[in-house]
């Protein structure tokens, strides 16, 4: 669906593209859970936050935050707010990764404890939310004020929900290495992996029949995720940046536009694609007076 060339390209339309500008592996993990905790709504304004605090981080993330104290917060966080988010937020967070570093060298390490410990991935994310948010709260909120969306930042206990962002944050971290994800936590198989699901995979899943649920939980992430098991069972989230893009993009949109399910690679496997076409086939032949392609006639318009 996307070749290699085409998922450079879309790297730019995507938060992934945050801990690309890194080499070092706590770098990436720091940048990469910032930017994946602030992905959501537009990209047009979640892009120039990230953008902003990883600048002013410097060329280490991950040095920043193991030296970053309340003090530290109160410079690089008044005034910022978005959406759900404010300083506060994001303060513990920053800290959280800091503390995680000092002591156990790694966010990898901490969420392979949770894994070990618990059992599920389910639970080795509450796990690591959990200990991300042990950071003295007093003190920041008496240098920021009073923290807004933290459980929206960091979901702790994490429910039901599909935990959208955490769940691509573990992909970029464990599946790959290859142009998009970076493969650099080695103790956690991609087999374990949940689809990060979203509006657009959820759509999209539905439309190939991997999904009859409409709900964006946990559990639809499962059923999802099982289906593309069945494709490839050691690696079943490999396909979700192409899908998550076919939908971003808008070849797939919420509203099915004909001409692009007419030429859509997987208008076969689709279950609305093929009654879009003929639909718009019927309407176009019966305009015109003629049969055969309507598609083609639309587009001689």
């Amino acid at each position: 669906m996307l070749t290699s060339t085409d998922a450079r390209t879309r790297i730019g339309f995507d938060p992934v593209e945050f801990p690309h500008r890194y080499g070092d592996p706590r770098d990436i993990e720091v940048s990469a859970l910032l930017a994946a905790g602030l992905a959501y709504g537009r990209a047009d304004l979640f892009r120039p936050k990230v953008d902003a605090l990883l600048r002013q981080m410097g060329d280490s993330p991950a040095a920043f935050v193991r030296a970053l104290d309340v003090r530290g917060t109160r410079k690089l966080l008044t005034g910022f707010v978005y959406r759900f988010n404010v300083g506060t937020d994001v303060a513990v967070l920053l800290m959280g990764m800091g503390r995680v570093l000092r002591e156990q060298g790694s966010l990898e390490a901490l969420f392979v404890q949770g894994l070990q410990s618990r059992g599920t991935l389910h639970g080795a994310l509450d796990h690591f939310t959990t200990a991300l948010r042990a950071v003295p709260m007093e003190a920041l909120r008496a240098a920021l004020g009073p923290e807004r969306g933290l459980h929206h930042l960091l979901p702790s206990p994490l429910g039901g929900g599909a935990a959208k962002r955490l769940n691509l944050f573990l992909r970029w971290m464990v599946r790959g290495p290859d142009t998009v994800d970076f493969g650099i936590w080695t103790r956690v198989p991609a087999a374990a992996l949940l689809v990060p699901l979203d509006t657009h995979i959820g759509r999209i899943s539905r439309h190939l029949g991997l999904t009859r649920r409409s709900d964006l939980t946990w559990r639809t992430a499962e059923e999802v995720t099982a289906a593309l098991r069945a494709l490839d069972a050691d690696d079943p989230v490999r396909y979700d940046f192409a899908l998550c893009h076919y939908g971003m993009s808008g070849a797939c949109p919420a509203q099915p536009v004909p001409e692009n399910c007419a030429r859509c690679p997987l208008l076969q496997a689709c279950e609305v694609g093929p009654g879009v076409v003929a639909m718009a086939t019927r309407r176009v032949g019966g305009t015109t007076g003629r049969k055969g392609n309507g598609l083609s006639e639309t587009r001689r318009r």
